[in-house]
């Protein structure tokens, strides 16, 4: 008898979303990832929950209509980390027409469902306080509703659920080698040991190693893939509304400036054909120069280059141009002759639609497992039993309990944790019973917490991925960081 029902190979979005899936359905479960959580493209996304209106403008009704069923999923499943927001478009006299938008947010709430989201409008922005970051010439917007989300915290609740579920989770693990027969047999450098174990299937939900680990480890043809490199930058903070801006560019692309973590704000999206080590994504400077121009046609405040904080960038793959397929659907596919152990292989893919993608994934192996049935649209994330229109209401208990918060602090620790900020908290008075702290944010029991339940090794993993303290920490307090997460080992 084989070891587990279902191996996994890599840790983005697409392969934490299987194991919780599969776990949930009874099958066993291991998921191998050879760094950290999420520490790829999942990491690096326009963190958009959406129906993707430029699609309407593709004709791509069906796709858009089932984004928004798996945006209201996401909103009412994961309310702390997916949150609900206004976008604005600012209409431009050289882009397209104000009827063609106003057309397009009419049919996008007719797709959309009821789920109790503010329906698309038309503001005046000489009036209203979304035209006060906006040059002068632009005189009308159309708002509409879509959501935000934290996409490396959504990684690693997944996870968290899955594990919850019975799944094993391994960061820090490589499959260096797998032979194929009846069961699959994977040998594993996890943290340094060398392991063996077995498989009834495997997937392969590697990402931008979705070529190379087929060829090299799986040791099966390749997938007909192409690779995209997408990347965002982060300046300060340019308006103070609490809104997303939709700007139209000049190439007809779509560009979003969101807000992010308080004091900066989020520009992307430049996209292009990858080559290289998806092991080392840099930005070019073209593609800054791309988005700070594209910026400078709409806010009244100017940015250049050297106004950019932070770039990300992450490349994964997409089903290549000749095959057909839509890239934001992703690609699932299932390889089972000859009688040999089944492997599936899903890549690309938004975030959006994750959760529907590894669904139809598991589903592929219905042939060959008892499993039970699909059940993920209708359960919370952990920390998410509550509902997205109670957001602030948490905040608010959570401040009465633990009264030594400030509201920035109590904010942060439910949009990360959501119900689950109490496991952090505990019976703690006053601050400093949680511990040392890391700057004003941070804690030594977070960090506990982090290393304990989410697979936490490095201080990276604490600073980019669970939270995106990185951005205003001090090198002292990286520094302490580094020394106690070292000695909590």
């Amino acid at each position: 008898m084989a070891d587990y029902d279902l191996a996994i190979i890599g840790g983005g979005l697409n392969g934490v979303s299987i194991a919780r899936d599969a776990a949930g359905r009874g099958l066993r479960v291991i998921l191998l990832e050879q760094g950290d959580l999420g520490a790829g493209a999942s990491s690096a996304s326009p963190r958009l929950i959406h129906g993707d209106l430029a699609g309407l403008e593709r004709r791509h009704f069906l796709r858009v209509r089932t984004a928004l069923t798996e945006r209201d999923v996401w909103l009412r499943n994961a309310p702390h980390v997916v949150r609900p927001m206004r976008f604005a478009i600012p209409a431009h006299s050289q882009e397209r027409p104000e009827w063609q938008l106003r057309s397009w947010l009419l049919l996008y709430d007719r797709l959309a469902s009821r789920s109790g989201l503010p329906a698309s409008a038309t503001v005046d922005v000489t009036h209203h306080p979304i035209g006060n970051a906006l040059k002068r010439p632009f005189g009308t917007a159309f708002e509409y509703s879509d959501c935000v989300v934290d996409d490396s915290r959504l990684v690693v609740l997944t996870a968290v659920d899955a594990a919850a579920r019975g799944a094993v989770i391994r960061t820090g693990a490589r499959c260096s080698r797998a032979e194929r027969g009846k069961e699959w047999r994977l040998v594993t450098i996890d943290r340094g040991y060398r392991q063996v174990m077995t498989a009834r299937a495997v997937a392969n939900a590697t990402g931008a190693w979705t070529s190379s680990v087929a060829e090299m480890v799986l040791r099966v043809p390749p997938p007909k893939v192409a690779a995209m490199q997408m990347s965002q930058i982060v300046v300060r903070r340019l308006f103070d509304s609490d809104n997303i801006y939709v700007f139209q560019n000049s190439d007809g692309r779509l560009i979003f400036a969101s807000p992010y973590e308080r004091d900066f704000t989020l520009i992307g999206t430049a996209s292009h054909a990858f080559r290289g080590d998806p092991a080392i994504v840099a930005m070019a400077a073209g593609d800054v120069a791309y988005l700070c121009d594209a910026a400078n046609r709409y806010f009244r405040e100017r940015i250049e280059t050297v106004d950019v904080v932070r770039t990300l960038s992450g490349a994964n793959m997409v089903p290549s141009p000749a095959s057909g397929r839509y890239p934001r659907d992703g690609a699932i596919t299932l390889d089972d002759g000859r009688g040999k152990a089944p492997l599936i292989t899903i890549f690309g893919g938004d975030v959006t639609t994750a959760r529907l993608r590894a669904e139809r994934a598991v589903s592929e192996l219905t042939p060959f497992y008892p499993m039970s049935p699909r059940w993920t649209a209708k359960a919370p994330l952990p920390g998410g039993d509550f509902a997205w229109d109670r957001f602030d209401n948490e905040i608010e208990d959570v401040r009465e309990r633990w009264r030594f918060l400030s509201e920035d602090q109590a904010r942060r620790l439910v949009a990360a944790y959501g119900t689950n900020a109490k496991e952090i908290l505990g019976d703690a008075r006053e601050r400093s019973h949680l511990g040392p702290a890391f700057g004003p944010e941070l804690t030594a029991a977070e960090v506990r917490y982090l290393m304990s339940k989410e697979w936490a090794r490095f201080p990276d993993d604490v600073l980019w991925r669970r939270s995106k303290l990185g951005l205003t920490m001090s090198p002292s307090d990286r520094e302490a960081l580094a020394a106690f997460m070292a000695a909590s080992v």
